[in-house]
């Protein structure tokens, strides 16, 4: 049971409810430049995670393979899809709902808390790094709902998916999650989210969304260099 995961979901949703309420009285001064200071943060955060490779070749080809699988199945527009449902099953009239579903989903998800903290609750019944999560993860979507709106409320959803998921895998198959695996993923996830932090501070627009098969292909290849 990822009681850990149900948990950060809970906290995700009490600071989107906080962060509405207070956006209704931020100036747009004060909203761009906390918009501004998330954009640092991620930024920051995942360049000590991309740091973490133990083999800067495969994350290489697996950015490359997967940039391309995620171009192919168009995964930004399937999120996309999914977000403007979302939005028109709650009638939801905020015209960044599907903007903020899907950043506040890829923040949320890709971060090696996620994954980590995932894995040591199904292989060793540890909370810690999840729970730890869940506050960071609570006051980081104060700041984002303020700016985007309800939308960051409902990402609480992809993270009850993506986290409970690994979870229950890590504890079917504890051998699976080695050191080297786990460190590959957490340098790739680094990249995708100091993407994300790029976009955020309008440096560069970059289309996170297709590059998650990256997540997938450097398993992929860490098994079959293991």
């Amino acid at each position: 049971m990822p009681i850990a995961t149900i948990v950060n979901a809970i906290a995700i949703i009490l600071g989107s409810l906080i962060g509405v309420l207070l956006g209704r009285n931020f100036p747009d001064r004060v909203r761009n430049i906390v918009y501004q200071g998330i954009g640092l943060c991620v930024l920051v955060i995942g360049l000590d995670m991309a740091l973490k490779y133990g083999s800067i070749i495969l994350v290489v080809f697996s950015v490359l393979l997967g940039a391309l699988t995620g171009e192919l199945l168009r995964l930004d527009q399937k999120m996309t899809s999914f977000g403007d449902w979302l939005k028109g099953r709650i009638k939801s009239k905020d015209a960044y709902f599907t903007d903020g579903f899907v950043t506040a989903s890829l923040i949320f998800c890709i971060g090696s808390m996620a994954i980590l903290g995932s894995i040591d609750e199904g292989i060793r019944n540890d909370r810690t790094i999840l729970l730890t999560k869940s506050i960071l993860d609570g006051f980081i979507s104060i700041p984002l709902a303020a700016t985007y709106g309800i939308g960051v409320l409902f990402s609480a959803l992809p993270v009850l998916l993506y986290q409970g998921s690994i979870t229950i895998a890590a504890s079917q198959s504890q051998a699976f999650f080695t050191p080297e695996i786990i460190s590959q993923i957490t340098s790739v996830g680094g990249l995708l989210i100091m993407g994300i932090g790029l976009s955020l501070l309008d440096v560069k627009k970059i289309n996170v969304t297709n590059l998650l098969p990256s997540l997938a292909y450097v398993v992929l290849f860490a098994i079959i260099m293991g």
